[in-house]
């Protein structure tokens, strides 16, 4: 990630981008403190979403009676299943459905159920959080849950969020490191199963790596929709390690009762984090981007040696 440069001596830097972590417990902890966040943004005017679990949407809806029609309510174990999709289509849409005003939202990208496959991408999402929104007018709570999730979850949020909220109050973390966190979240992959398919590609061979890609969504029996879906992703992949990562690469494929996994490795070294990450000016473009739009969750590991991006999509 590319560090920002650092002021001149003397110099006031006001980000007017806020992002906070707010650490609760239980359902009144969570309640009081998003109520008081959604509460703030009606006196201030401020459009508001909250996008979190359905269980936590539900109780929000229900204590907010029939001020809940002031919040627009997304399911966040839907639009951010792959974290990757959350600044681009959860964030920043939001933000660009109210252009010159300043928006207020609460994003939940941990909950308890959140795998271990999932995690690294979760941390380096709300680490490029800071990045991504960076003078932008929003304000950003991420609510985590002391009681159910693991000390580890919580010491990385006092990493990635500069702002902590809890019963104390709002007070500044004492160990926040946002890019010490892309740098944790980029953990070797797993090797995939004895039974995944193997085969090279060239330029000449990119016909193939969508046959295969077929031959694999077809194999697990996925609808015809998310084939092509897959298909596409891939071969965004495919195109991005020929024309960037050394002129070829590896196609690994497999399936369980869960998923269809989808592995491009090539000898490129992504140096940049937020490549993927945010969508071009219009429409949904193309690219690394569109990658992260159709796959249920998007793993990668990138070193000198080589970058190796992993694409999930449910069956």
């Amino acid at each position: 990630m590319s560090r920002p440069s650092a002021p001149t001596p003397g110099e006031r830097v006001a980000d007017p981008f806020v992002h906070e972590a707010l650490l609760y417990e239980g359902v009144v902890g969570f309640l009081d403190g998003t109520m008081k966040f959604i509460y703030e943004g009606f006196s201030l005017d401020e459009p508001t979403i909250v996008a979190a679990t359905p269980t936590n949407v539900k109780l929000l809806r229900e204590r907010l009676g029939a001020f809940a029609e002031g919040v627009e309510f997304l399911d966040m174990t839907e639009a951010g299943r792959n974290p990757g999709r959350i600044i681009p289509w959860v964030l920043c849409r939001f933000m660009d459905q109210h252009p010159g005003r300043r928006v207020r939202i609460v994003a939940q990208t941990v909950w308890p159920e959140r795998t271990a496959e999932e995690y690294p991408a979760c941390l380096q999402h709300e680490a490029m959080v800071n990045v991504a929104l960076s003078g932008r007018d929003v304000t950003l709570l991420c609510p985590y849950d002391l009681a159910r999730l693991d000390q580890k979850r919580i010491d990385d949020a006092h990493r990635t969020h500069p702002v902590m909220v809890d019963d104390n109050g709002r007070y500044p973390s004492g160990t926040y490191d946002p890019y010490g966190a892309v740098d944790a979240g980029n953990v070797p992959l797993s090797e995939p199963p004895a039974g995944a398919t193997t085969m090279r590609f060239e330029l000449e061979s990119l016909v193939d790596v969508r046959r295969r890609v077929a031959e694999a969504g077809l194999d697990a029996e996925l609808v015809a929709d998310r084939i092509v879906d897959l298909q596409s992703a891939v071969n965004e992949l495919a195109t991005n390690s020929i024309q960037h990562g050394g002129g070829s690469g590896t196609l690994r494929t497999w399936y369980d009762e869960r998923r269809v996994v989808c592995e491009v490795r090539d000898f490129g070294h992504l140096t940049d984090p937020m490549i993927g990450r945010l969508r071009p000016p219009h429409g949904r473009g193309r690219g690394l981007v569109m990658v992260h739009f159709l796959a249920d969750l998007v793993q990668r590991h990138t070193s000198t040696t080589g970058t190796t991006t992993r694409i999930h999509v449910l069956r």
